[in-house]
């Protein structure tokens, strides 16, 4: 039933969004840096710009859908966004520790400049080469395979995307707007290690059935 290819594209937009957002980056010291100083709506506000960006992309994709479903086109989209979930998941393993280290050491002072946490999620987007790699393989295979299914599962699997980022920066913004960290480095190293396996074994499954309509039980 088509509500149930929804329902599993909401929850797969969200789990594989999660992996992402959990890594820290620009985006997340833009969200601990908006949210000092305008607390946690700092984290919904970056998203807000982050998805707009997100929006431009996916509508790209949908617009070209049509010429590239039921083409062998989307078979090597799925086999290279397969392997590209692989490699990301083997990445987020390989630094789980490193990065559930980082704190909010890192250098923010760029960021400063960016009086709108709006912009701030936009620029952080759009000058991120790890956010334009995914989105060129993965994102797009993941977007792609949903629309063979059909348009609404493709919009539910974005959904879910969104639905991730939002309610990680909004966690985000509104533990450090209270002075506090969101859980202990070893906690999120672990959780990081669960993502990256969780990537590595959904892209050999995306992988191993390119040819087909993708199956998210």
């Amino acid at each position: 039933m088509l509500a149930i290819e929804i329902s599993k594209a909401l929850l797969l937009g969200f789990t594989v969004g999660l992996t992402g957002a959990l890594v820290p980056g620009p985006m997340l010291f833009a969200t601990i840096e908006a949210s000092l100083k305008k607390g946690w709506t700092a984290g919904p506000e970056v998203v807000l710009g982050h998805m707009l960006v997100e929006l431009v992309l996916c509508v790209l994709i949908f617009f070209g859908a049509a010429s590239l479903v039921g083409s062998s086109t989307i078979s090597i989209i799925s086999l290279l966004g397969g392997l590209s979930l692989v490699i990301f998941g083997l990445l987020t393993i390989k630094d789980a520790k490193t990065a559930s280290s980082a704190g909010i050491s890192s250098d923010t002072s760029s960021l400063k400049l960016i009086s709108s946490p709006k912009v701030a999620g936009l620029i952080t987007s759009v000058s991120s080469p790890y956010f334009w790699i995914w989105w060129l393989t993965a994102g797009s295979a993941l977007v792609l395979r949903g629309y063979e299914v059909g348009i609404l599962v493709a919009v539910a699997y974005v959904l879910g995307h969104w639905m991730a980022d939002l309610s990680w920066f909004t966690a985000v913004s509104g533990s450090f707007s209270r002075g506090k960290t969101l859980f202990s480095g070893r906690t999120h190293e672990m959780i990081l290690y669960a993502c990256g396996v969780f990537l590595v074994i959904f892209g050999l499954y995306f992988m191993l059935n390119y040819n087909n309509p993708i199956q998210l039980s």
